[in-house]
């Protein structure tokens, strides 16, 4: 990592981003690394408070001569999305991120790297750390567990900051200015089971599906990608059309907020129906090859064999997969208002069977509230006719974008004086920790920017570094223009 080391405008992000990578932070597991972060501010020595939520309030004086300054926030979150390859054998609560550079980007080695929103994290600690940039008074704000609900910004409580302005560092496309989000709310179906012995003289087998990219539930909803779970719960039907089977354990996705990869159940069949069943999973391979395109041309089907255990009840094991295949996935509707903007849309993300609960889970996000709340309506009947409970949490709202505010105004014409260009501006349709702290701080202007990174929420998530170079220097660039 020596050379990732050697630009000095970079230096210190890129230190402080590889000792990140070694200590734990999946969402709702980052206690070691919020307490790292406010170490490193008593360390640079400046003013550190910690909330009962584990959210982190630095705040350093204004350089000499800009006392007089309107207070800055710069605010990123430091929990990460653990996803990895199956067979990566990766212990995200023990083991470091194993980051490699790759030319030009920086990845990890079969796991999400954590650059959302690690390198927000580390371009604000290098501001901290920093002392030749003329900023005025400022706040540095790291969130916990944004990724699982935004629950840190949710608890940052009124009145903690002081600042005019916040600048999130939280976006993923180097020269985008984003200035408003949408909403969101997350919906659990559940539903008792009961298991029985499987028939006598057949056998398990794993039906998997696999290689598809998954990607971010919100930014990348419109990409045509498949949905592990949807296909999964199709290939379970088209078999039982065709052979004798029960079905067993059933696992698909890992977050509400990430596309599935990968999926699986176990089917019990009798050794005569293992040819049949083998030759209908090589013709849903084919047809959703076909499907998908080059949208997802990696998606790969296989039956193997599984694992002795129990069968779902015949009524459970119906409603599960009848409930997979009607329940809602991806863009419901697109804004009438911002070409290409995604204004609703659901993620089905997760189902798991474990010992005698089924539970799917879904995220629902949308620019209006009632269409958010339509959508969920919708959710629910269908979690009706299935026979599960359907509940409702960790709603959160939306940011309005002001394209005329003076801070957007501002950060645009900074990149333009030096870069050469505007930025463009855009809302998205990814939750952004923005909408919950406006909430309680009227007035305060806010946008978002970030560097250029692709497949976050995914093993394949890397990040430019140049872009990284760029985005700080567009960072400190604003902090001395305000």
């Amino acid at each position: 990592m020596e050379t990732l080391l050697a630009n000095a405008d970079t230096r210190l992000l890129w230190t402080y981003f590889l000792e990140l990578s070694k200590i734990p932070r999946g969402s709702k597991a980052e206690a070691a690394a919020s307490a790292w972060v406010a170490d490193q501010g008593r360390a640079l020595g400046c003013e550190v408070e910690q909330d009962p939520a584990g959210n982190v309030l630095i705040r350093k004086p204004a350089a000499p001569g800009r006392e007089g300054r309107p207070a800055v926030a710069i605010q990123a979150h430091v929990d990460m999305v653990c996803e990895q390859n199956e067979g990566t054998g990766h212990d995200f609560t023990r083991d470091p991120i194993p980051v490699v550079r790759d030319g030009d980007m920086l990845r990890a080695r079969g796991t999400t790297l954590g650059a959302d929103n690690g390198v927000g994290v580390c371009a604000a600690l290098s501001v901290l750390a920093d002392a030749t940039i003329q900023h005025g008074p400022l706040e540095v704000l790291v969130t916990v567990d944004e990724e699982t609900g935004l629950t840190g910004a949710g608890s940052v409580r009124p009145g903690w900051l002081r600042a005019k302005y916040l600048l999130n560092l939280d976006s993923e496309e180097e020269g985008i200015l984003t200035i408003g989000c949408a909403g969101g709310i997350d919906s659990r179906a559940a539903r008792t089971v009961s298991w029985r012995d499987p028939e006598p003289g057949t056998r398990p087998y794993r039906l998997k599906v696999s290689g598809l990219k998954g990607g971010h539930s919100g930014i990348d909803i419109n990409a045509g990608r498949g949905n592990a779970i949807r296909i999964l719960a199709q290939a379970l039907t088209a078999l039982d059309g065709r052979v004798r089977c029960q079905l067993g354990a059933v696992k698909g996705g890992n977050k509400r907020n990430a596309i599935p990869r990968e999926a699986s159940a176990v089917v019990f069949l009798a050794p005569d129906q293992e040819g049949p069943a083998r030759a209908e999973v090589a013709r849903q391979e084919a047809q959703w090859r076909a499907t998908l395109g080059a949208f997802d041309p990696n998606l790969a089907m296989a039956l193997e064999p599984g694992q002795p255990g129990q069968a779902l009840a015949a009524e459970d094991a119906a409603a599960l997969v009848r409930l997979l295949l009607v329940l809602p996935h991806g863009v419901e509707a697109m804004s009438p208002a911002i070409a290409g903007l995604v204004q609703t849309s659901v993620n089905l993300g997760v189902v798991e069977v474990q010992d005698r609960e089924a539970t799917v889970s879904l995220l629902t996000r949308s620019s209006l509230d009632t269409s958010k709340e339509a959508l969920t309506d919708r959710i629910g009947a269908a979690c009706a006719a299935a026979g599960f409970q359907h509940s409702l949490f960790g709603g959160y709202p939306g940011w309005k974008p002001d394209p005329e505010a003076s801070l957007v105004r501002l950060v645009n014409d900074v990149h333009a004086a030096r870069f050469g260009k505007p930025m463009a501006v855009v809302a998205i349709h990814a939750g952004l920790e923005c909408g919950l702290i406006g909430e309680k701080y009227p007035g305060m202007e806010m946008v978002s920017f970030g560097p250029s990174m692709w497949d976050v929420h995914t093993p394949d998530e890397h990040v430019s570094i140049p872009s990284v170079a760029n985005f700080r220097e567009l960072l400190v660039a604003v902090l001395e223009k305000l």
